[in-house]
Protein backbone atom coordinates (compact mmCIF):
# COMPACT_ATOMS: atom_id res chain seq x y z
CA UNK A 1 0.00 0.00 0.00
CA UNK A 2 1.55 3.59 -1.47
CA UNK A 3 -0.35 6.57 -0.23
CA UNK A 4 0.17 10.00 1.52
CA UNK A 5 -2.60 9.40 3.97
CA UNK A 6 -0.49 6.22 4.91
CA UNK A 7 2.35 8.19 6.16
CA UNK A 8 -0.04 11.09 7.83
CA UNK A 9 -0.79 8.20 10.21
CA UNK A 10 2.46 6.90 10.73
CA UNK A 11 4.54 10.20 10.49
CA UNK A 12 2.29 13.22 10.68
CA UNK A 13 4.50 16.22 11.13
CA UNK A 14 6.96 14.94 8.13
CA UNK A 15 7.15 17.84 5.88
CA UNK A 16 5.84 16.01 2.48
CA UNK A 17 6.25 19.26 0.02
CA UNK A 18 9.24 22.35 1.17
CA UNK A 19 8.84 25.46 -1.69
CA UNK A 20 12.01 26.46 -2.31
CA UNK A 21 11.61 29.89 -3.11
CA UNK A 22 9.13 30.67 0.41
CA UNK A 23 10.52 27.97 2.41
CA UNK A 24 6.91 27.51 3.03
CA UNK A 25 6.35 23.65 4.15
CA UNK A 26 3.34 21.27 4.03
CA UNK A 27 3.60 18.15 6.53
CA UNK A 28 1.71 14.98 5.84
CA UNK A 29 -0.81 15.20 8.44
CA UNK A 30 -1.79 19.12 6.86
CA UNK A 31 -1.66 17.38 2.91
CA UNK A 32 -4.16 14.52 4.00
CA UNK A 33 -6.63 16.73 5.40
CA UNK A 34 -6.28 19.04 2.47
CA UNK A 35 -6.68 16.74 -0.13
CA UNK A 36 -9.87 15.04 2.17
CA UNK A 37 -11.19 18.31 2.18
CA UNK A 38 -10.35 18.86 -1.88
CA UNK A 39 -12.16 15.74 -2.60
CA UNK A 40 -14.97 16.29 -0.40
CA UNK A 41 -15.55 19.43 -1.84
CA UNK A 42 -15.59 18.33 -5.72
CA UNK A 43 -18.31 15.33 -4.71
CA UNK A 44 -20.18 18.40 -3.18
CA UNK A 45 -20.30 20.34 -6.49
CA UNK A 46 -21.65 16.93 -8.23
CA UNK A 47 -18.21 15.94 -9.09
CA UNK A 48 -18.48 11.60 -9.75
CA UNK A 49 -15.38 9.14 -10.68
CA UNK A 50 -14.75 9.59 -13.89
CA UNK A 51 -15.16 13.54 -14.29
CA UNK A 52 -12.16 15.64 -15.29
CA UNK A 53 -11.00 19.39 -13.51
CA UNK A 54 -8.21 21.27 -14.88
CA UNK A 55 -5.73 23.17 -12.99
CA UNK A 56 -3.95 26.44 -14.76
CA UNK A 57 -1.18 27.24 -12.30
CA UNK A 58 2.34 28.31 -11.58
CA UNK A 59 4.38 25.77 -8.84
CA UNK A 60 2.10 26.68 -6.20
CA UNK A 61 1.93 25.51 -2.49
CA UNK A 62 -1.90 24.16 -3.36
CA UNK A 63 -0.92 21.95 -6.54
CA UNK A 64 -0.48 18.89 -5.13
CA UNK A 65 -3.29 19.15 -2.56
CA UNK A 66 -5.62 19.59 -5.34
CA UNK A 67 -3.88 16.81 -7.35
CA UNK A 68 -4.60 14.40 -4.61
CA UNK A 69 -7.51 15.34 -3.82
CA UNK A 70 -8.77 14.50 -7.42
CA UNK A 71 -7.14 11.62 -7.08
CA UNK A 72 -9.21 10.04 -3.70
CA UNK A 73 -12.29 11.22 -5.65
CA UNK A 74 -11.75 9.30 -8.66
CA UNK A 75 -11.39 12.46 -10.85
CA UNK A 76 -8.72 12.87 -14.30
CA UNK A 77 -7.29 16.11 -13.35
CA UNK A 78 -5.41 17.64 -16.34
CA UNK A 79 -2.54 20.33 -15.06
CA UNK A 80 -2.35 23.17 -17.94
CA UNK A 81 0.98 24.48 -18.78
CA UNK A 82 1.04 27.70 -17.20
CA UNK A 83 3.03 29.27 -20.12
CA UNK A 84 -0.20 29.35 -22.30
CA UNK A 85 -2.77 32.10 -23.72
CA UNK A 86 -6.58 32.06 -22.96
CA UNK A 87 -7.25 30.75 -26.23
CA UNK A 88 -4.81 27.60 -25.93
CA UNK A 89 -6.23 27.43 -22.42
CA UNK A 90 -9.98 26.83 -23.51
CA UNK A 91 -9.15 24.36 -26.25
CA UNK A 92 -7.48 21.92 -23.67
CA UNK A 93 -10.51 22.58 -20.74
CA UNK A 94 -13.59 21.96 -23.10
CA UNK A 95 -11.09 19.33 -24.72
CA UNK A 96 -10.72 17.35 -21.98
CA UNK A 97 -14.02 17.78 -20.84
CA UNK A 98 -13.35 19.43 -17.43
CA UNK A 99 -16.64 20.87 -15.39
CA UNK A 100 -14.62 22.80 -12.83
CA UNK A 101 -11.11 24.83 -13.28
CA UNK A 102 -8.51 25.86 -10.58
CA UNK A 103 -6.40 28.95 -11.44
CA UNK A 104 -4.24 31.48 -9.36
CA UNK A 105 -3.69 35.70 -9.31
CA UNK A 106 -0.50 35.38 -10.59
CA UNK A 107 -2.35 33.87 -13.91
CA UNK A 108 -4.90 36.52 -13.77
CA UNK A 109 -3.77 37.91 -17.19
CA UNK A 110 -4.76 35.11 -19.26
CA UNK A 111 -7.39 33.70 -16.51
CA UNK A 112 -9.19 37.12 -16.95
CA UNK A 113 -9.74 36.49 -20.37
CA UNK A 114 -10.44 32.93 -20.38
CA UNK A 115 -13.60 33.52 -17.58
CA UNK A 116 -16.45 34.49 -20.03
CA UNK A 117 -15.55 31.38 -22.54
CA UNK A 118 -16.04 28.93 -19.74
CA UNK A 119 -18.43 30.65 -17.08
CA UNK A 120 -20.25 27.19 -17.34
CA UNK A 121 -17.77 25.55 -15.31
CA UNK A 122 -17.06 26.12 -11.56
CA UNK A 123 -14.41 28.40 -11.12
CA UNK A 124 -11.78 28.97 -8.41
CA UNK A 125 -8.36 30.55 -7.46
CA UNK A 126 -5.86 29.78 -5.13
CA UNK A 127 -4.65 32.24 -2.25
CA UNK A 128 -7.58 34.80 -2.89
CA UNK A 129 -11.20 35.50 -4.33
CA UNK A 130 -11.61 37.91 -7.63
CA UNK A 131 -13.79 38.60 -10.44
CA UNK A 132 -15.96 34.92 -11.19
CA UNK A 133 -13.12 33.18 -9.42
CA UNK A 134 -13.71 32.06 -6.08
CA UNK A 135 -11.13 31.07 -3.41
CA UNK A 136 -10.23 27.57 -3.14
CA UNK A 137 -9.12 27.78 0.53
CA UNK A 138 -12.35 29.07 1.81
CA UNK A 139 -14.46 26.57 -0.17
CA UNK A 140 -12.33 24.25 0.98
CA UNK A 141 -11.98 24.60 4.76
CA UNK A 142 -15.92 24.08 5.17
CA UNK A 143 -15.40 20.81 4.19
CA UNK A 144 -15.02 17.96 6.56
CA UNK A 145 -11.47 16.46 6.94
CA UNK A 146 -12.40 13.08 6.63
CA UNK A 147 -12.44 10.60 3.64
CA UNK A 148 -15.31 10.92 1.16
CA UNK A 149 -16.96 7.01 1.76
CA UNK A 150 -16.57 6.17 -2.14
CA UNK A 151 -12.49 6.84 -2.70
CA UNK A 152 -11.60 5.56 -6.21
CA UNK A 153 -8.00 6.29 -7.85
CA UNK A 154 -8.01 9.07 -10.29
CA UNK A 155 -5.19 9.94 -12.59
CA UNK A 156 -3.85 12.50 -14.49
CA UNK A 157 -5.17 13.54 -18.20
CA UNK A 158 -2.00 15.61 -19.93
CA UNK A 159 -1.58 17.34 -23.10
CA UNK A 160 1.36 17.11 -25.88
CA UNK A 161 3.21 20.10 -26.14
CA UNK A 162 4.15 21.23 -29.61
CA UNK A 163 3.95 23.54 -32.79
CA UNK A 164 1.23 23.60 -35.05
CA UNK A 165 -1.97 21.45 -34.40
CA UNK A 166 -3.67 21.28 -31.61
CA UNK A 167 -2.12 19.43 -28.07
CA UNK A 168 -3.55 15.86 -27.35
CA UNK A 169 -4.55 14.38 -24.36
CA UNK A 170 -3.85 11.12 -23.38
CA UNK A 171 -6.29 9.36 -21.44
CA UNK A 172 -6.07 5.87 -19.52
CA UNK A 173 -9.01 3.86 -18.30
CA UNK A 174 -9.38 4.78 -14.21
CA UNK A 175 -8.73 0.93 -12.61
CA UNK A 176 -11.14 -0.57 -10.11
CA UNK A 177 -8.77 -0.71 -6.86
CA UNK A 178 -7.85 1.12 -3.62
CA UNK A 179 -6.33 4.30 -3.75
CA UNK A 180 -3.40 3.33 -2.32
CA UNK A 181 -2.41 0.30 -4.59
CA UNK A 182 0.78 0.15 -6.19
CA UNK A 183 1.83 1.02 -9.89
CA UNK A 184 4.57 0.62 -12.64
CA UNK A 185 5.80 3.86 -11.45
CA UNK A 186 6.59 3.22 -7.51
CA UNK A 187 8.12 -0.47 -8.62
CA UNK A 188 10.70 1.78 -10.75
CA UNK A 189 11.25 4.51 -8.47
CA UNK A 190 11.95 1.76 -5.62
CA UNK A 191 13.35 -0.78 -8.07
CA UNK A 192 15.79 1.10 -9.97
CA UNK A 193 16.26 4.94 -8.16
CA UNK A 194 16.40 3.25 -4.70
CA UNK A 195 13.79 5.74 -3.49
CA UNK A 196 12.04 5.35 0.03
CA UNK A 197 10.46 7.34 2.73
CA UNK A 198 14.01 8.77 3.64
CA UNK A 199 14.25 10.47 0.10
CA UNK A 200 14.51 13.77 -0.29
CA UNK A 201 13.56 15.03 -3.94
CA UNK A 202 14.28 18.19 -5.59
CA UNK A 203 12.16 18.79 -8.91
CA UNK A 204 13.54 21.96 -10.57
CA UNK A 205 10.80 21.49 -13.08
CA UNK A 206 7.53 22.76 -14.24
CA UNK A 207 4.59 20.37 -12.46
CA UNK A 208 2.36 20.44 -15.59
CA UNK A 209 4.91 18.47 -16.84
CA UNK A 210 4.50 14.32 -16.76
CA UNK A 211 8.01 13.56 -15.39
CA UNK A 212 7.96 15.91 -12.67
CA UNK A 213 4.28 15.82 -11.61
CA UNK A 214 4.48 11.93 -11.42
CA UNK A 215 7.43 11.93 -10.02
CA UNK A 216 6.82 14.02 -6.75
CA UNK A 217 3.51 12.52 -6.28
CA UNK A 218 5.20 8.73 -6.35
CA UNK A 219 7.96 9.87 -4.04
CA UNK A 220 4.89 11.37 -1.41
CA UNK A 221 3.22 7.77 -2.02
CA UNK A 222 6.81 6.36 -0.84
CA UNK A 223 7.01 8.93 2.08
CA UNK A 224 9.88 11.28 0.99
CA UNK A 225 10.24 15.02 0.79
CA UNK A 226 9.69 16.91 -2.34
CA UNK A 227 11.57 20.02 -2.79
CA UNK A 228 9.77 22.12 -5.72
CA UNK A 229 11.18 25.18 -7.19
CA UNK A 230 9.56 27.46 -8.42
CA UNK A 231 11.80 28.40 -11.03
CA UNK A 232 14.89 26.80 -12.27
CA UNK A 233 17.90 28.19 -11.81
CA UNK A 234 21.52 26.39 -11.76
CA UNK A 235 23.34 27.63 -8.83
CA UNK A 236 20.27 27.71 -6.94
CA UNK A 237 19.22 24.05 -7.49
CA UNK A 238 23.01 23.18 -6.35
CA UNK A 239 22.41 25.42 -2.95
CA UNK A 240 19.22 23.74 -2.59
CA UNK A 241 20.98 20.14 -2.82
CA UNK A 242 23.68 21.15 -0.42
CA UNK A 243 21.25 23.10 2.23
CA UNK A 244 17.92 20.35 2.37
CA UNK A 245 20.86 17.32 2.05
CA UNK A 246 18.67 16.03 -1.73
CA UNK A 247 19.07 12.67 -2.27
CA UNK A 248 17.38 12.28 -5.61
CA UNK A 249 16.49 14.46 -8.49
CA UNK A 250 15.14 14.85 -11.95
CA UNK A 251 16.53 17.11 -14.60
CA UNK A 252 16.42 17.84 -18.69
CA UNK A 253 19.44 18.07 -20.59
CA UNK A 254 19.36 21.98 -20.66
CA UNK A 255 19.58 21.91 -16.82
CA UNK A 256 22.81 19.75 -17.03
CA UNK A 257 24.46 22.37 -20.27
CA UNK A 258 23.72 25.49 -17.80
CA UNK A 259 24.86 24.24 -14.75
CA UNK A 260 27.97 22.91 -16.86
CA UNK A 261 28.51 26.34 -17.74
CA UNK A 262 28.42 28.10 -14.17
CA UNK A 263 32.27 29.08 -13.16
CA UNK A 264 34.37 26.36 -11.45
CA UNK A 265 34.29 27.64 -8.28
CA UNK A 266 30.79 28.13 -7.79
CA UNK A 267 30.45 24.80 -9.24
CA UNK A 268 32.78 23.03 -6.78
CA UNK A 269 31.60 25.67 -3.56
CA UNK A 270 28.69 23.17 -3.22
CA UNK A 271 28.74 20.01 -1.31
CA UNK A 272 26.40 17.54 -3.43
CA UNK A 273 27.71 14.36 -1.73
CA UNK A 274 24.10 13.27 -0.49
CA UNK A 275 22.70 13.16 -4.04
CA UNK A 276 22.82 9.69 -4.69
CA UNK A 277 20.51 9.49 -7.91
CA UNK A 278 19.96 12.30 -10.46
CA UNK A 279 17.66 11.22 -13.15
CA UNK A 280 16.91 12.24 -16.35
CA UNK A 281 15.30 12.12 -19.39
CA UNK A 282 12.85 14.35 -21.43
CA UNK A 283 14.85 15.19 -24.19
CA UNK A 284 18.31 13.91 -25.36
CA UNK A 285 21.81 13.99 -23.82
CA UNK A 286 24.80 14.83 -25.67
CA UNK A 287 27.76 12.12 -24.78
CA UNK A 288 29.86 14.96 -23.75
CA UNK A 289 27.51 16.79 -21.65
CA UNK A 290 26.48 13.83 -19.83
CA UNK A 291 29.92 12.44 -19.42
CA UNK A 292 31.22 15.75 -18.10
CA UNK A 293 28.21 15.26 -15.50
CA UNK A 294 29.22 11.58 -14.35
CA UNK A 295 32.53 13.34 -14.11
CA UNK A 296 31.27 16.05 -11.80
CA UNK A 297 28.58 14.49 -9.71
CA UNK A 298 29.86 10.64 -10.03
CA UNK A 299 27.90 7.39 -11.53
CA UNK A 300 24.45 8.79 -10.00
CA UNK A 301 22.96 9.66 -13.44
CA UNK A 302 20.48 7.41 -14.04
CA UNK A 303 18.78 7.91 -17.80
CA UNK A 304 15.13 6.82 -19.04
CA UNK A 305 13.17 6.70 -22.59
CA UNK A 306 9.58 6.97 -22.38
CA UNK A 307 6.72 9.47 -22.91
CA UNK A 308 3.67 10.65 -21.09
CA UNK A 309 1.46 7.87 -22.91
CA UNK A 310 3.25 5.36 -20.65
CA UNK A 311 3.58 2.92 -23.30
CA UNK A 312 7.17 1.62 -22.93
CA UNK A 313 10.17 2.32 -20.51
CA UNK A 314 13.86 2.24 -21.06
CA UNK A 315 16.86 2.97 -18.11
CA UNK A 316 20.28 2.70 -18.21
CA UNK A 317 22.53 3.42 -15.17
CA UNK A 318 25.72 5.77 -15.14
CA UNK A 319 27.52 2.25 -15.23
CA UNK A 320 26.04 1.11 -17.86
CA UNK A 321 26.07 4.58 -19.92
CA UNK A 322 29.89 4.48 -19.64
CA UNK A 323 30.19 1.25 -21.43
CA UNK A 324 27.17 2.10 -23.66
CA UNK A 325 27.73 5.64 -24.53
CA UNK A 326 24.85 7.51 -26.42
CA UNK A 327 22.31 4.53 -25.39
CA UNK A 328 18.95 5.21 -23.56
CA UNK A 329 19.07 1.59 -22.08
CA UNK A 330 17.10 -1.24 -21.68
CA UNK A 331 13.48 -1.99 -22.13
CA UNK A 332 11.90 -2.43 -18.54
CA UNK A 333 8.34 -1.93 -19.79
CA UNK A 334 7.29 -3.29 -22.78
CA UNK A 335 9.63 -4.98 -25.63
CA UNK A 336 11.51 -2.60 -27.92
CA UNK A 337 10.92 -2.91 -31.66
CA UNK A 338 12.73 -1.55 -34.85
CA UNK A 339 10.71 -0.74 -37.86
CA UNK A 340 11.00 0.22 -41.56
CA UNK A 341 8.36 2.03 -42.92
CA UNK A 342 6.19 -1.39 -43.76
CA UNK A 343 6.31 -2.20 -40.19
CA UNK A 344 8.41 -4.93 -40.61
CA UNK A 345 11.77 -5.31 -37.92
CA UNK A 346 15.06 -4.17 -38.89
CA UNK A 347 18.28 -6.00 -38.60
CA UNK A 348 20.31 -5.20 -35.16
CA UNK A 349 21.98 -1.71 -35.84
CA UNK A 350 19.43 -0.63 -38.16
CA UNK A 351 17.76 2.73 -37.84
CA UNK A 352 14.23 2.42 -38.08
CA UNK A 353 10.82 3.77 -36.13
CA UNK A 354 10.81 2.91 -31.83
CA UNK A 355 8.02 0.72 -31.34
CA UNK A 356 7.24 -0.99 -27.93
CA UNK A 357 5.17 -4.19 -27.95
CA UNK A 358 3.15 -5.74 -24.99
CA UNK A 359 3.25 -2.28 -23.19
CA UNK A 360 0.68 -0.14 -21.60
CA UNK A 361 -2.27 0.74 -24.13
CA UNK A 362 -3.40 3.90 -24.23
CA UNK A 363 -5.12 6.24 -26.61
CA UNK A 364 -5.04 10.40 -27.63
CA UNK A 365 -8.40 11.97 -26.39
CA UNK A 366 -11.07 13.22 -29.21
CA UNK A 367 -8.04 12.32 -31.80
CA UNK A 368 -8.65 8.42 -33.25
CA UNK A 369 -6.30 9.12 -36.38
CA UNK A 370 -3.58 10.20 -33.95
CA UNK A 371 -4.12 6.80 -31.93
CA UNK A 372 -4.23 4.88 -35.01
CA UNK A 373 -1.03 6.36 -36.52
CA UNK A 374 0.82 5.24 -33.01
CA UNK A 375 0.55 1.88 -34.44
CA UNK A 376 1.36 -0.61 -36.46
CA UNK A 377 0.17 -3.56 -38.36
CA UNK A 378 1.36 -5.46 -35.32
CA UNK A 379 -0.33 -3.32 -32.94
CA UNK A 380 2.68 -2.24 -31.17
CA UNK A 381 2.77 1.58 -30.25
CA UNK A 382 5.51 4.07 -31.31
CA UNK A 383 6.25 7.65 -29.94
CA UNK A 384 7.70 8.95 -33.21
CA UNK A 385 11.41 8.18 -32.48
CA UNK A 386 13.96 6.87 -35.10
CA UNK A 387 16.89 4.76 -33.37
CA UNK A 388 18.62 0.93 -33.31
CA UNK A 389 18.87 -1.66 -30.94
CA UNK A 390 22.86 -3.44 -30.41
CA UNK A 391 23.30 -7.03 -29.52
CA UNK A 392 22.80 -6.52 -26.34
CA UNK A 393 19.36 -4.87 -26.69
CA UNK A 394 20.33 -1.85 -25.64
CA UNK A 395 18.34 2.01 -27.53
CA UNK A 396 19.85 4.38 -29.14
CA UNK A 397 18.08 7.12 -30.73
CA UNK A 398 18.80 8.74 -34.10
CA UNK A 399 16.38 11.46 -33.76
CA UNK A 400 12.83 12.41 -34.02
CA UNK A 401 11.37 10.99 -37.47
CA UNK A 402 9.62 14.13 -37.90
CA UNK A 403 13.31 16.25 -38.27
CA UNK A 404 14.61 13.97 -40.25
CA UNK A 405 16.54 15.91 -42.95
CA UNK A 406 16.81 15.00 -46.88
CA UNK A 407 19.61 16.65 -48.31
CA UNK A 408 20.42 15.34 -51.56
CA UNK A 409 18.76 11.78 -51.18
CA UNK A 410 21.01 11.85 -47.81
CA UNK A 411 19.28 11.49 -44.74
CA UNK A 412 20.77 13.49 -42.04
CA UNK A 413 19.39 13.32 -38.21
CA UNK A 414 20.51 16.88 -37.16
CA UNK A 415 20.38 15.54 -33.14
CA UNK A 416 24.01 14.59 -33.55
CA UNK A 417 25.47 17.80 -34.91
CA UNK A 418 22.89 19.69 -32.09
CA UNK A 419 24.89 17.62 -29.32
CA UNK A 420 28.07 18.69 -30.92
CA UNK A 421 27.71 22.06 -31.42
CA UNK A 422 26.34 22.69 -27.68
CA UNK A 423 29.46 21.79 -26.18
CA UNK A 424 31.25 24.62 -27.82
CA UNK A 425 32.01 27.24 -25.05
CA UNK A 426 30.52 30.23 -27.04
CA UNK A 427 27.55 28.27 -27.70
CA UNK A 428 24.41 28.17 -25.21
CA UNK A 429 21.74 26.63 -27.37
CA UNK A 430 21.63 25.16 -31.08
CA UNK A 431 19.36 23.93 -33.17
CA UNK A 432 19.42 22.10 -36.42
CA UNK A 433 16.87 22.17 -39.11
CA UNK A 434 16.63 21.59 -42.80
CA UNK A 435 16.09 24.96 -45.04
CA UNK A 436 15.35 25.15 -48.72
CA UNK A 437 18.08 24.58 -50.88
CA UNK A 438 17.47 24.51 -55.26
CA UNK A 439 19.87 21.89 -55.83
CA UNK A 440 19.82 19.57 -52.60
CA UNK A 441 16.34 20.10 -51.73
CA UNK A 442 17.38 20.55 -48.35
CA UNK A 443 20.45 22.31 -46.91
CA UNK A 444 21.20 21.79 -42.97
CA UNK A 445 21.55 25.26 -41.23
CA UNK A 446 22.64 25.42 -37.47
CA UNK A 447 20.57 28.63 -35.42
CA UNK A 448 22.31 29.06 -32.47
CA UNK A 449 22.18 30.77 -29.20
CA UNK A 450 25.33 32.67 -28.42
CA UNK A 451 26.39 32.53 -24.41
CA UNK A 452 27.23 36.26 -25.45
CA UNK A 453 24.79 37.83 -27.81
CA UNK A 454 27.71 40.79 -29.04
CA UNK A 455 29.54 37.33 -30.29
CA UNK A 456 26.99 37.30 -32.96
CA UNK A 457 28.85 37.42 -36.21
CA UNK A 458 30.98 36.00 -39.60
CA UNK A 459 33.82 35.54 -36.58
CA UNK A 460 31.73 33.13 -34.35
CA UNK A 461 29.83 31.77 -37.58
CA UNK A 462 33.51 31.26 -39.31
CA UNK A 463 34.90 29.61 -35.71
CA UNK A 464 32.00 27.36 -35.32
CA UNK A 465 31.67 26.22 -39.34
CA UNK A 466 35.51 25.07 -38.65
CA UNK A 467 34.44 23.81 -35.40
CA UNK A 468 31.72 21.34 -36.83
CA UNK A 469 33.55 20.24 -39.94
CA UNK A 470 36.53 19.03 -37.62
CA UNK A 471 34.10 16.93 -35.90
CA UNK A 472 31.78 15.81 -38.06
CA UNK A 473 31.20 14.62 -41.59
CA UNK A 474 31.02 17.62 -44.17
CA UNK A 475 27.61 16.19 -45.53
CA UNK A 476 26.23 16.34 -41.55
CA UNK A 477 28.34 19.62 -41.12
CA UNK A 478 25.79 23.09 -41.43
CA UNK A 479 25.46 24.59 -44.91
CA UNK A 480 24.43 27.92 -43.17
CA UNK A 481 24.70 29.22 -39.41
CA UNK A 482 22.36 31.75 -38.13
CA UNK A 483 22.25 33.19 -34.61
CA UNK A 484 18.96 33.92 -32.52
CA UNK A 485 18.61 35.84 -29.19
CA UNK A 486 16.71 32.91 -27.39
CA UNK A 487 15.69 29.34 -28.82
CA UNK A 488 11.63 28.74 -28.13
CA UNK A 489 12.06 25.75 -25.40
CA UNK A 490 9.85 24.94 -23.32
CA UNK A 491 10.67 24.64 -19.48
CA UNK A 492 10.80 21.55 -19.41
CA UNK A 493 13.74 21.13 -22.00
CA UNK A 494 11.84 20.35 -25.17
CA UNK A 495 13.02 22.61 -28.44
CA UNK A 496 10.36 23.79 -30.28
CA UNK A 497 12.13 23.47 -33.64
CA UNK A 498 9.14 23.55 -35.87
CA UNK A 499 8.79 27.03 -34.94
CA UNK A 500 12.46 27.19 -36.50
CA UNK A 501 12.01 25.52 -38.97
CA UNK A 502 8.98 26.89 -40.38
CA UNK A 503 10.40 30.52 -40.53
CA UNK A 504 12.69 28.91 -42.97
CA UNK A 505 10.08 27.48 -44.98
CA UNK A 506 7.32 30.60 -44.76
CA UNK A 507 5.04 29.22 -42.51
CA UNK A 508 3.82 30.62 -39.36
CA UNK A 509 3.48 28.16 -35.83
CA UNK A 510 2.29 28.78 -32.99
CA UNK A 511 2.88 27.01 -29.35
CA UNK A 512 -0.22 25.24 -28.01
Amino acid sequence: MFHPYLHARENPDKVAIVMAGSGETTTYAQLDERSNQGAQLFRSLGLKRGDSIALFLENHPRYFEICWAAQRAGLYYTCISSALTAGEVEYIVRDCGAKLFITSKAKAGEAEKLAPKISDLKLFSVDAAWGPYANFEDARAKMPATPIPDEAPGVDMLYSSGTTGRPKGVRVELKDEPIDATNSLITLAAGLFGFNKDTVYLSPAPLYHAAPLRWCMTTMRLGGTVIVMEKFDPERALQLIEKYKVTASQWVPTHFVRMLKLPEDVRRKYDLSTLACAIHAAAPCPVQTKRAMIEWWGPVLKEYYAGSEGNGFCYISSEEWLKKPGSVGTAKIGVLKICDENSDEVATGTDGTVYFADGTPFEYHNDPEKTAQSKNKHGWTTLGDVGHVDEDGYLFLTDRKAFMIISGGVNIYPQELENLLVTHPKVADAAVIGAPDDEMGEKVVAVIQPMNMVDAGDALRDELMAFARENISRVKAPKQIDFMEELPRHQTGKLYKRIIRDAYWGKKSTIV
